[in-house]
């Protein structure tokens, strides 16, 4: 009886024992050319091809810079970052996710957790995902255990599976007290 009292408080609330929780969705995608470096989760990775775009083009952290943008219901990471000013020209997307994190604490939130995926057919992601963990955690001020990252190929379907670009997927849990 007292779960179904939670359970449709949570539903009919948003809130569990006075904690309200958002979540938010985010995505994106780069086009791979040569002369640049690859930028993922916030460390360099070595390969023959970077991600192309305004700033580092870090495919992971716009994601989840967008999937808390989304759960706090501030818009995204274009319309706080945009793409056409001078100022976060070449920035390191870890500024941006920094940045990010401090426009929702303003409004009350926390991060609960981070989950997200990045399709990319090469370079191998696998052995690079504890050092993201480890650096967008910090860039958050989380745990690094409250950053899940994965990495699949999409069977070379697509524009990734041609190797033309890489894209990331992201989920964003906040709570507010």
């Amino acid at each position: 009886m007292v779960f179904s009292f939670i359970f449709i408080n949570f539903a009919s609330n948003n809130q569990l024992l006075g904690m309200k929780t958002r979540i938010g969705m985010g995505f994106d995608v780069h086009r791979l050319v040569e002369g640049r470096d690859l930028w993922l989760g916030g460390i360099k990775i070595d390969h023959a091809l970077g991600l192309l775009g305004h700033s580092d083009a870090d495919v992971l952290i716009h994601a989840v810079c967008d999937a808390i943008l989304g759960a706090a219901n501030m818009r995204d990471i274009g319309y706080h970052f945009p793409d056409n000013s001078k100022e976060f020209e070449n920035i390191d997307s870890k500024i941006l996710l920094r940045k990010t994190v401090a426009l929702v604490r303003e409004k009350g939130y926390e991060i609960g957790n981070i989950d997200s995926t990045i399709c990319a057919e090469r370079p191998k992601l696998n052995p690079h995902i504890p050092e993201m963990q480890r650096v967008m955690a910090q860039v958050m001020g989380i745990d690094p255990d409250d950053v899940s990252i994965k990495a699949t190929t999409t069977e070379r379907l697509g524009f990734t599976g041609r190797e033309e670009g890489i894209s990331a997927y992201a989920v964003a849990l906040l709570t507010k007290e």
